[in-house]
């Protein structure tokens, strides 16, 4: 008799409403008949994915995991702790899964854990942000906190435009932050808004929000910041570049880099991946080029 391959699957049983338990049963089969020999792990709490994944991947042919971008970032993150990675598969049951849209990971979860055990493996950029890690997005500013404050039935009803309307009520509400912002041979001084720095086709549900010619393999991220409006004419402006995703404004500066190292006056609240990464000073961001293999589904270009 063969030995079988050996498969953790670790899931935030409360993500995206819970919907992972109803196919439960039905997800873990798709493993068994992939014929893996398969250990479920519920998270208990938060950051537990990171410690397990960190501690007991080694163990394993293949590690699953199921949840929203939290869920997925503690994992990546758990595996970037690892000298010796393993292959990564993702269930997405978040609200948004912009990274497995990104990657064409199907929203049905059952064909989402096909392409997890059968699928082909796809080498994919890690972001490092300080000392901390992130899979698609850092991010500072206006929508960040919009993200934190904004009710899920909210975001549901208005779909992602709530990310928008909820934070440009009027000028004098909008936070802004005085920052120097380095990459290559460039150094901006700017007043910012909000800044993204993605390695992603879709950000809060946008999709081509961060630009054209997205590649999760290429070494490089998309940098997308967004000036502060001095009045309403550059207000709309910037609303009229996010809702028609055209960058034919000079109150957004966009770019790709492979390095990107911020520094303001003050702390300024950061999130990565959708979760809180800090208050910090100064940030240095770094790709890492092709570091996770994260399994996709077999005809995925």
């Amino acid at each position: 008799m063969s030995i079988k391959k050996k498969l953790l699957f670790v899931f935030n049983p409360y993500s995206g409403k819970a919907k992972i338990k109803g196919q439960l049963t039905d997800i873990i089969d798709t493993m068994v008949k992939a014929d893996y020999e398969v250990t479920v792990y519920p998270t208990q709490a938060p950051g537990d994915a990171v410690y397990k994944i960190e501690e007991e991947a080694g163990n394993y042919d293949l590690v699953v995991c199921s949840g929203g971008d939290g869920t997925l970032d503690e994992v990546v993150t758990g595996m970037m702790h690892r000298e010796e990675k393993v292959p990564l598969g993702y269930i997405p049951a978040g609200s948004t899964n912009d990274f497995a849209t990104s990657l064409g990971i199907p929203k049905d979860m059952v064909k989402a854990s096909e392409a997890a055990v059968r699928g082909v493996p796809f080498a994919c950029d890690i972001g490092v942000f300080n000392e901390d890690f992130f899979v698609y997005v850092a991010a500072f500013g206006l929508f960040t906190e919009v993200s934190y404050k904004t009710s899920q039935e909210w975001k549901n009803v208005l779909g992602h435009a709530a990310y928008i309307l909820e934070g440009v009520r009027s000028l004098h509400e909008i936070p802004s932050y005085l920052m120097q912002v380095e990459y290559g041979n460039v150094r901006i001084q700017d007043e910012f808004i909000y800044g993204m720095i993605t390695n992603s086709t879709s950000v809060g549900g946008f999709k081509g929000m961060t630009g054209k010619d997205v590649r999760l393999d290429d070494g490089v991220f998309e940098v997308t910041l967004i000036k502060k409006p001095r009045n309403p004419i550059e207000l709309n402006e910037i609303i009229a570049s996010l809702i028609n995703l055209v960058d034919d404004t000079d109150m957004v500066y966009s770019f790709k880099a492979d390095e990107v190292k911020f520094t303001a006056k003050n702390e300024i609240s950061w999130t990565l991946d959708g979760e809180f990464g800090g208050d910090r000073s100064e940030v240095v961001i770094k790709n890492l080029c092709r570091t996770v293999e994260i399994m996709i589904p077999e005809h995925k270009e």
